[in-house]
């Protein structure tokens, strides 16, 4: 890993988090990600199962978490199940942890190898009346391959068919959507890793320059700062190419008088930040553009406001088109009679913009959350209203991280610039 080492109190406190909602005599089982093939003999990068990281801080591949809060033997109540290493192996795939190094970056005690946990497992199960699997309940999910957690699935159920069976995601889905002060921390220094690398673009943007070449500078800013890199793919999109919402093929020039959208966020510690700014490729907003901005920015602040304990994201989502609408019409993109006559189930608004305003961050950039439910303190939310115009071959997006207080909000993207004044004054120093 490039960043430096987490607090362990992270994971301890959300492990006693975890096994606080498991009912009596149940054991967890948290199984890592696969290793996927891309081609010939090479692997993707691996990137490890999210919730096996938020018990853990674990990135290893082929881990194994293990909660069995009433094991008779205190000992083996939090197992961390590793590869055991290899020297020979090392020296093609580089080291692996040792159970030092993993008891100081989990608080975890209990290590296992890996290629001796079986007959263990199958002890503690033959204890229990329930236990507890994870799958991957994101809503988000549209990747149908039968991952290694539901191949675990199918093969706990082969060999013990009587037990209860239970849904880890669950509880990953109730607390993982809310945040401790400790996790945080950790995307507050993602964040300003982001803020860093914002404010280094806006001196290297300019007419001429090639989207892949602002693309270059974040990433390096982003390793520069220890970050593990990018917490998506980013998007840097000039003109008209700032209205495709997942442009990620950067390969366009930046022309004079364009302006330029762009989404981007360092991922640190297992933790991301997700910022979208969109600035004039000449350093100075035109009339229109700054007018289209300024209504964005007025959308920005409006659902921040709104984004407290209480509100639905469906229900706020309605409110923001609300004002989304009244926007709309003072500058010029609305008539009445659009607003009068619109489709109740794809409003008016839509034709410019057309996402939500607002999704859950964390470990991944799309969290876990639900959108139904009130909003609750701890949550950590992205606000990005947008405005997209065809016509005009323009489009905006401004987007900062929001932690959700008691009665409102902690916005932790404050200090990073959004304003035409802002943006313009730091423009004009390069």
């Amino acid at each position: 890993m490039k960043y430096l080492p987490l607090n362990p109190n992270i994971f301890i406190n959300n492990r006693k988090r975890f096994v606080r909602e498991m009912q009596k005599n149940s054991i967890a089982v948290i199984v890592s990600n696969d290793e996927f093939p891309s081609n010939g003999d090479a692997l993707h990068t691996f990137k490890q199962n999210s919730d096996l990281f938020w018990l853990s801080g674990i990135e290893q591949e082929d881990s194994m978490l293990i909660l069995f809060p009433d094991n008779p033997d205190e000992k083996y109540r939090e197992v961390l199940v590793l590869v055991r290493p290899n020297e020979f192996k090392e020296k093609w795939d580089g080291k692996r942890l040792r159970a030092n190094e993993a008891q100081d970056i989990s608080g975890i005690q209990t290590i296992v190898w890996l290629d001796s946990i079986d007959a263990l497992l199958q002890t503690w199960i033959h204890l229990v009346d329930n236990i507890y699997l994870d799958s991957n309940e994101n809503d988000r999910k549209a990747n149908l391959v039968r991952s290694r957690e539901y191949r675990f699935i199918d093969e706990m159920k082969a060999r013990y068919p009587l037990h209860n069976y239970c849904r880890a995601a669950k509880i990953f889905g109730k607390l993982r959507s809310v945040k401790t002060k400790e996790e945080v921390e950790v995307i507050q220094k993602a964040i300003d890793i982001t803020e860093n690398t914002f404010r280094r673009l806006l001196g290297f943007i300019k007419p001429g320059v090639m989207e892949y070449e602002i693309e270059a500078e974040l990433i390096h800013s982003f390793l520069s700062q220890r970050a593990t890199g990018e917490a998506y793919g980013s998007i840097i999109a000039c003109g008209d190419r700032a209205r495709i919402l997942h442009y990620v093929s950067n390969n366009q020039e930046c022309k004079d008088g364009e302006l330029i959208l762009m989404d981007f966020g360092a991922a640190y510690g297992g933790y991301n930040a997700d910022l979208t700014r969109t600035v004039p490729v000449n350093g100075k907003f035109s009339k229109r553009q700054k007018t289209v901005y300024n209504a964005c920015l007025h959308l920005h602040n409006y659902a921040k406001s709104l984004l407290k304990p209480g509100i639905s994201i469906v229900d706020y989502t309605e409110m923001v088109g609300e004002e989304a609408t009244q926007q709309f019409l003072k500058i010029g993109l609305l008539k009445k009679s659009d607003v009068k006559n619109e489709d109740k189930d794809n409003r008016a608004y839509r034709k410019y913009l057309y996402h939500g305003i607002s999704h859950h961050l964390g470990i991944d950039v799309h969290d876990l959350g639900t959108r139904t439910a009130p909003i609750q303190q701890g949550m950590v939310f992205t606000v990005e209203p947008g405005i997209y115009i065809e016509e005009e071959q323009m489009g905006i997006r401004i987007e900062n991280n929001l932690w959700i207080t008691k009665n409102s909000n902690i916005d932790l993207m404050k200090n990073i610039p959004i304003t035409v004044d802002e943006i313009e004054a730091l423009m004009k120093r390069r």
